[in-house]
């Protein structure tokens, strides 16, 4: 929840001229919902594709300040966040009232109903897993991630994930000053793929798997260099364009 609409284009804007070279790198933003048209606006005639940060799992109706599949591919989206560990209330460091976390009621059920109702739409679900400070401390890492797998992609076929993407978020160090350490990424995004491949095959190998804890361009280049991470799901350092930019060029 970040740049209001004027600041999010500047960011955007400045951008571009940055990384109009890196035409290998598959590049997505994310802005808030209210930024969607002017972003897909300013990206209209180059290869960056807009990215909704949510979405909500029925096509219309009754459901008051929701926002449906149909709604994000009429305003040029092309992916989507779900599941996302603020949306499940999976907080590394919490800056809300800890009485408030039923607030963020995300589900692995909610989260499978979203991802089956945005496949339709040719939207690109980019799914977020990942394990809290208690559940790393109780060696519960591959347990949960595998749990929020196979919760969040109940009755999905090969065919349905072809163009999914998987980001792995270690809850426990977002915002808690501890650290992921490169081995440790790829460990648990090779977990992620390996069970990927148990559940659908050979469709695993092209599942792109992201890493999204704290990545910057400091670290960006190792990161990326391992097997099994294809790339970033990048929080703060987005907003700096000479930053996010760097990361871009490290995945090039």
């Amino acid at each position: 929840m970040n740049l209001l609409r004027r600041d999010g284009l500047a960011l955007t804007q400045a951008l571009l001229p940055l990384v109009e070279a890196q035409t290998e790198v598959e590049i997505g933003l994310a802005p808030n919902f209210l930024s969607i048209p002017a972003i897909v606006a300013a990206t209209e005639n180059t290869e960056i594709g807009v990215s909704a940060q949510n979405v909500f799992w029925k096509e219309s109706g009754a459901f008051t300040s929701f926002i449906s599949p149909a709604f994000l591919v009429d305003a040029g989206v092309k992916y989507v966040i779900i599941g996302h560990s603020e949306t499940r209330g999976r907080f590394g460091k919490l800056e809300v009232p800890e009485s408030t976390i039923g607030f963020f009621a995300e589900t692995d059920e909610t989260v499978n109903l979203k991802i089956k109702a945005v496949l339709p739409h040719g939207l690109i679900p980019i799914l977020c897993v990942g394990e809290n400070l208690s559940e790393r401390e109780a060696q519960q890492t591959d347990l949960v991630i595998r749990a929020q797998i196979d919760g969040a992609l109940a009755g999905l076929t090969a065919e349905d994930v072809a163009t999914l993407v998987v980001a792995y978020e270690p809850v426990w160090a977002i915002g808690t000053g501890q650290t992921c350490d490169t081995p440790e990424a790829e460990r648990v995004c090779g977990l992620i793929r390996n069970h990927l491949g148990h559940l659908f095959g050979a469709v695993s190998d092209a599942i792109r798997i992201l890493y999204g804890g704290s990545v910057k361009a400091s670290n960006a280049a190792e990161l990326f260099a391992q097997p099994n991470i294809d790339g970033g799901l990048v929080g703060g350092a987005s907003l700096n364009a000479e930053e996010f930019a760097a990361i871009i060029k490290a995945a090039a």
